[in-house]
Formats: structure tokens, C-alpha cells, sequence
């Protein structure tokens, strides 16, 4: 079934002509019994009427559409935007000019659920940020203020502050030294020197790095059987070695006394390794799962504030896998444990 929907304004033009211009030249030919004359009055009011419906069309229509793609655009025209207004957009029909104008709107429509969410986010990473940066200063302040105070004569008393008074010195440092860590990371500032190297060979430096916290809780430490023939990554070493030892100290923090810490590496590919560390921890909600790459984020049980840290071990670590282009998951539940993996680049020969 023949259908108009589709057309284009000149189409539309057309077929309009012809609705008016036949029935007219058919009474004008009965009305005369001279063909030529019914030609002649069905060519004319054909090109009138067309004229006339195409002249419509641009002066009231099409122009008020052009007007609205140029909004959408929100610019002075280009010399392209230009030909695409003059050309090519008069042989669209309405409907996929409809269709352009309703897939702009879904289109700022998800700009502006996107750019809430990132209102919301950095609404809360500076109210983080403001109480991660407020908890040791104010520590810091109230121990100097003890000492001024008078407690500055008792050595037990002065010691004793001092060395916390250095702790939250430390925890300023080391937080500043986050923020600049992932800033430069963001900015791309941080450049990689890749090279080939094996990844449980640096697994187990790391264990051994962190031996003394692991064996405080009498926790074990393995390569998962059947992960102990070497395999070899291409990436930069000492950032997977931060991200490792970021991953085992957490595994150590909420591992549960006496548990096991277990590292997996798969050859998923010929391209690519995958890397997993495991714990049989306190875990962490479903719904936290989805944040827990995020600066600052902590879930009120599984990464709280006394555990220690500055809250972007996480973050700095899903920075670090994808300045290599390779991706960061976490598998949890509560009770049974946690498990952190990341994809590496497998071995160049050439490198």
C-alpha cells in the first residue's frame, strides 16, 4: 500500500500536484473535448501548484526546521553544516527530521543525567575529601594544644603525642601523595615503561614485602595451584606492583585471622593475562560493588574508616589497569570473601 510517510518535502510536493492537477485537467477536458487544452491545463496547474506547495514548505517549514537544527547545533553554521542545511536536509521527510530532533533529545537528555551524577559524585568526594583531610588535622591539633597546655613536662604524656602527632602527619602525607598520584594519573602525566617480566615472580615479592601484617594475622598466602608455571606480562612493573600491593594489603585487612590470601593468573588469551587476588573475608555487599572503584568510597562494614588508609588504594589501582588499556572487576559476598582481578598484555617478543 502505497504510503506518504516517508516522503520528501519535493516528493510530497509532487504528489500533492498531482492529486490537484488531474481531477482539474480531466473536468477542464471533458468540459472542452480538447486534449491539447487538458494537456496544457494539467501541466500548468501541475507546475503551479508544486511552485506553490515547495515555496510554502521552505518559507514557513523548512526554515523554521533549519532554525531548529541550528539550535540543536548551538553554533554559528560551518561551510559543511551550511551545504547539509541547503542540500540535503530539504530531502528529508518530517519524519526523519522527527527522528533526528527526538535522538538529539535522547541524547542531552543522557549529557544531563550524566552531568548530575557527576554534580552528585564530586559533591561527595569534596565532603570526603574535606572529612579525610579535617580527621588528622584536627587530631594533630588538639595533641599540640595538650602539650601547650602543660602537658609538655610529663615525658610519658609528651612521647606519647608526639609519635601520634607524627602518625597523622604521616596519614596527611600519604594522602596528598594519593591525590597526586591519581591527578597525575587522569592528566595522563604518568607515562608507563612497559617491559616483560613475570607476574608470580612480583606476586610473591609482594608476599614477602607484606609478611610481617600477613603473618600478625596468620594469614596464608598461595599461588593457586595450577597458576604456578610462569607466565609472563607486558606492563610497567612498578605500577603492578603498587596495584598488588594494594590488593594484598586489603585482602589482609579484611581477611579473617587465620584465612588464606589466593592469587590466580590465567592466560585468557594470546593477547592477554588475567590476574585475581583472592581473600575468604568479611566481603562486601552487592550493592557496594559498583563504588568500590571510586575515591573515597568506603562501605560502612567492609571499608571503614578504622581500618586505616586514605581511601584511594582502589581508585589509584583502577587508574593504574587502565593507563595500560586493560580493565579491573571485584567478585564479593558477604562471609565468603572478596576477589579483585585485572587484565594484563601478555608477553612481547619484541619488546
Amino acid at each position: 500500500m502505497f504510503s506518504t510517510k516517508n516522503l520528501s518535502p519535493r516528493q510530497l510536493a509532487a504528489f500533492t500536484a498531482v492529486i490537484l492537477s488531474v481531477p482539474i485537467a480531466i473536468g477542464i477536458f471533458l468540459f472542452t473535448f480538447d486534449w491539447r487544452v487538458g494537456i496544457g491545463s494539467l501541466a500548468l496547474v501541475f507546475a503551479g501548484s508544486y511552485g506553490l506547495i515547495i515555496f510554502t514548505l521552505e518559507k514557513f517549514i523548512y526554515r523554521k526546521i533549519k532554525l531548529i537544527y541550528k539550535l540543536i547545533y548551538q553554533t554559528k553554521a560551518t561551510k559543511k553544516e551550511e551545504v547539509y542545511f541547503k542540500y540535503i536536509l530539504p530531502q528529508k521527510s518530517i519524519d526523519e527530521v522527527r527522528e533526528d530532533v527526538e535522538a538529539w533529545g535522547e541524547r542531552r537528555n543522557k549529557e544531563i543525567e550524566m552531568l548530575q551524577k557527576n554534580e552528585a559524585y564530586r559533591k561527595e568526594f569534596l565532603q570526603n575529601l574535606a572529612h579525610e583531610i579535617k580527621t588528622p588535622i584536627f587530631a594533630i591539633q588538639g595533641y599540640v594544644d595538650t602539650l601547650l597546655g602543660g602537658a609538655m613536662e610529663e615525658e610519658v604524656i609528651r612521647k606519647k603525642f608526639l609519635e601520634n602527632t607524627a602518625k597523622n602527619v604521616d596519614r596527611l602525607v600519604n594522602l596528598v601523595n594519593d591525590l597526586d598520584e591519581i591527578s597525575r594519573l587522569e592528566s595522563g602525566e604518568q607515562l608507563l615503561y612497559k617491559q616483560n617480566f613475570i607476574i608470580q615472580d612480583l606476586i610473591r615479592e609482594i608476599y614477602d614485602s607484606l609478611s610481617i601484617k600477613i603473618q600478625e594475622k596468620n594469614i596464608k598466602t598461595t599461588i593457586k595451584k595450577g597458576c604456578e608455571a610462569p607466565i609472563t606480562v607486558f606492563a610497567d612493573k612498578e605500577k603492578i606492583k603498587q596495584v598488588l600491593i594494594n590488593l594484598v594489603g586489603n585482602a589482609t585487612k579484611y581477611g579473617k585471622p587465620g584465612g588464606t590470601i589466593v592469587a590466580s593468573v590465567y592466560k585468557t588469551d594470546e593477547k592477554h593475562v588475567l590476574v585475581e587476588i583472592g581473600d575468604d573475608g568479611i566481603g562486601i555487599e552487592e550493592e557496594h560493588l559498583n563504588r568500590i572503584f571510586e575515591r573515597f568510597y568506603r562501605t560502612d562494614a567492609a571499608r571503614s574508616r578504622d581500618k586505616g588508609g586514605t581511601g584511594l588504594g582502589l581508585a589509584i589501582c583502577k587508574h593504574i589497569i587502565e593507563a595500560h588499556g586493560q580493565s579491573i572487576h571485584v567478585r564479593s559476598a558477604p562471609g565468603v570473601g572478596t576477589t579483585i582481578g585485572f587484565s594484563l598484555e601478555a608477553k612481547r617478543d619484541n619488546a
